[in-house]
């Protein structure tokens, strides 16, 4: 599997590093890159022309330096690759490793991606033809950005399943969490929940919808007199967590919805009840 085999080699390179160092956002920057990818370029050319890369005494751009900036740890492979280790987490704790290598023929030729363990369904593709041949540590955050947005989203719908799950009728999302929908059944009412997110770097969504469909005590009250569609209930819009869903996170906004959620049927249906 390319992830064990990615795993070890970035364990066995850190494991060989001198150093790593810690960057602040100002340290990381196009200058620093481009430091690491001479340092790559000149080790391999060092390592080709001695035959042997024990045979020569280490000097300052010799040494093996990780970099850690944020969630990422950027470090020089075998050869002329760079290999970026992506650490995701959720709510403090750790989840999944993802990881990224890139590789050019020459120092002055643009990277490309040479193999990743980043999902399919996330656009690494098109990220790296947007950004990589003209802004290579854009591209590097990006991607964290796009793995570290899509395990936020994934593991606010996996709490909200364990927590709430008896309460969830059906629940559907798209692949990288950027379109979720689920039912909340209650004794009352019916509640339809629909989510979209505006890209995928996000983790709060933009487009809410939160209807509330009557049943029992409230269904006679609330229907249609006109036509064919007069025994059907009118579903009436809960905008208390339309609000919560675009400002809180899933969990605690099905919280929030949950709590106030007799109450706000009450007032909207209490003219007809």
């Amino acid at each position: 599997m390319i992830f064990e085999r990615l795993q070890k080699e970035f364990e066995a390179a850190r494991a060989s590093q001198s150093q790593e160092i810690n960057l602040d956002g100002e340290q990381w920057n196009d200058g620093l890159l481009a430091t690491i990818r001479e340092q790559v370029h000149m080790e391999a050319d060092r390592k080709t022309t001695s035959g042997d890369a024990n045979d020569m005494p280490t000097s300052h751009f010799q040494e093996k330096v990780t970099y850690r900036v944020g969630n990422k740890v950027i470090c020089c492979l075998e050869g002329t690759r760079i290999g970026i280790l992506y650490e995701t987490s959720f709510a403090g704790e750790p989840c999944e490793l993802y990881h990224c290598v890139l590789e050019s023929k020459s120092f002055l030729e643009k990277m490309t991606v040479l193999e990743h363990t980043i999902p399919f369904f996330l656009p690494i593709r098109e990220v790296e033809n947007d950004l990589l041949s003209s802004n290579a540590m854009r591209f590097i955050d990006h991607i964290g950005e796009l793995l570290q947005a899509y395990v936020d989203r994934r593991e606010q719908v996996r709490l909200v399943k364990e927590l709430y799950g008896n309460q969830i009728g059906e629940l559907y999302h798209s692949l990288p969490y950027h379109m979720i929908e689920f039912v909340l059944e209650d004794s009352d009412c019916k509640v339809t929940v629909s989510l979209r997110y505006p890209d995928l770097v996000s983790v709060l969504p933009t487009r809410v919808k939160v209807l509330a469909w009557p049943m029992h005590q409230y269904k006679k009250s609330h229907t249609s007199s006109a036509g064919a569609m007069g025994s059907q209930p009118i579903p009436a819009r809960l905008s208390y967590a339309e609000d919560a869903l675009r400002t809180m996170s899933l969990p605690e906004a099905y919280a929030e919805i949950v709590l106030n959620l007799q109450q706000a049927l009450q007032q909207m249906f209490q003219g007809g009840s």
